[in-house]
């Protein structure tokens, strides 16, 4: 007994992850109650169960909420559809003002989005909601043998550079049972020193942006490794926040040795979709409500892209009421309203480019094409796109050897081809890319004023 409290299994003894919640005040044993009872509502009663708390959440922030009363034109509630699709920029404001009453700053969770979408937003949650979101996370992880009490991971998401939030943060991750890596520094030495971690400690899975996943993928592949084979002990790899490909999937699972899980979220709400077992991009309607709209903010049937707009059913602090998140995307036709399955993520809906004949080509689809040119050898190990005239794109990338003319002039007559002739491409070797200050690559940037 001895041992397995002041031993190594001290972290069996005790639930640590929960302790940490419920020692800052978020309710998890009734947040797990109350997710029970959302999961036990019968598919065929689950659109009846959405729509009631649809009209619960709106109502409560129109009658207790003067900012988003004033949004949405009245106090009163009268039809879902009517209600105004808001983006990140009606948030420009303080806090304060979009609190609704019964709480007060120091009486929410309160955070920040990354602003990599140029439209930094400090939110709220209410304590019971952000308990109910780790509850969830919790459930969904654990399809994966993933226990946040006694699993290790192995983390790859951006850190405060200065000493004390860095220190507190390190103090969090151990409570949390997190190792953080730099992801400042993804070089060969960088990445040495990762994979020498993971030879020395036993981690259960790792989570984090995929661009850094990948770099680590790409650096085993170059030196011949299987992390599975230095980590006998990783189940799974997480991936999050940026765009996962099909051939960087591929790339991932072969030189870490294990499945990757796609996660698409917002840190302002949820998790929106996970990956489950069965390869199915599942929406979270648990707690959150997901439409896809069209440019006219009308309702698409399954199957049509449009924009990918979300409402949080259970954030009484705060009102993410249809809030247009940024992206488009299309729901899988055998979606179900308790089971919604998300068929494709296209990319941000302000991330597009502009040529000269007037044509917009997605930026997503541009980089995608950049990125098959540039992954046949193995040579380039990221790039970033952006666009800064009509005519005018600049590239930025970081490879082993500098792009020889030749391979300059196939992308371009590629480009040409598919986009328009009489474009300028100009190309710059990076020793590494720059990435924001939450550590997030930002893979296509339009400089032009967007309409």
């Amino acid at each position: 007994m001895v041992n397995s409290i002041f031993g190594k299994n001290y972290w069996y003894v005790f639930k640590i992850f929960d302790i940490s919640l419920k020692l800052n005040g978020f309710p998890l044993e009734k947040a797990k109650a109350q997710l029970k009872e959302i999961l036990a509502v019968p598919d065929r009663n689950f659109e009846d169960f959405t729509d009631k708390k649809k009209k619960a959440i709106a109502e409560f922030h129109l009658k207790n909420n003067p900012f988003y009363a004033t949004l949405v034109g009245s106090n009163n509630f009268s039809d879902w559809n009517s209600l105004p699709v808001i983006k990140k920029s009606d948030y420009q404001r303080p806090l304060s003002e979009r609190l609704s009453s019964g709480f007060t700053e120091k009486t929410v969770y309160i955070n920040k989005t990354s602003g990599s979408s140029g439209d930094p937003v400090v939110f709220a949650k209410d304590k019971l909601y952000h308990a109910l979101i780790w509850s969830n996370i919790i459930r969904r992880f654990g399809w994966y043998g993933v226990d946040f009490n006694h699993s290790w991971q192995g983390r790859f998401y951006g850190m405060p550079v200065d000493f004390i939030n860095n220190l507190k943060l390190r103090f969090k991750d151990y409570l949390s049972k997190r190792y953080r890596f730099s992801i400042f520094d993804l070089s060969d030495r960088g990445l040495e020193k990762v994979v020498a971690k993971f030879a020395s400690k036993r981690f259960d899975y790792i989570n984090g942006y995929t661009s850094c996943v990948v770099l680590l993928a790409k650096y085993l592949q170059k030196n011949g490794l299987i992390l599975k084979n230095i980590c006998p002990t990783l189940k799974v790899c997480i991936v999050t926040s940026e765009m996962l490909f099909d051939d960087d999937k591929i790339l991932i699972e072969t030189y870490l040795g294990v499945p990757v899980v796609n996660e698409y979220g917002a840190s302002e709400l949820d998790v929106i979709a996970f990956q489950n077992p069965d390869d199915e991009w599942v929406v979270n309607a648990e707690t959150l409500f997901v439409e896809i709209l069209d440019e006219n903010n009308n309702p698409l049937p399954n199957g049509r892209e449009g924009k990918i707009v979300v409402t949080c059913l259970y954030n009484y602090a705060h009102p993410f009421i249809r809030y247009e998140v940024g992206d488009y995307g299309i729901l899988d036709e055998k979606s179900t309203p308790k089971k919604p399955i998300l068929k494709k993520l296209i990319g941000r809906t302000n991330d597009f480019a502009i040529l000269p004949s007037g044509k917009k080509p997605a930026g997503m689809t541009f980089y995608s094409i950049t990125k098959k040119l540039f992954n046949d050898d193995g040579n380039v190990k990221e790039f970033t796109i952006k666009q800064t005239k009509t005519d005018t794109f600049e590239i930025d990338y970081a490879s082993e050897r500098p792009l020889t003319e030749s391979e300059i002039r196939t992308i371009e007559n590629v480009f040409s081809d598919y986009l328009e002739p009489g474009l300028n491409y100009h190309f710059h070797r990076k020793d590494f890319l720059q990435r924001n200050a939450a550590g997030k690559l930002k893979q296509f940037t339009s400089l032009l004023k967007q309409s």
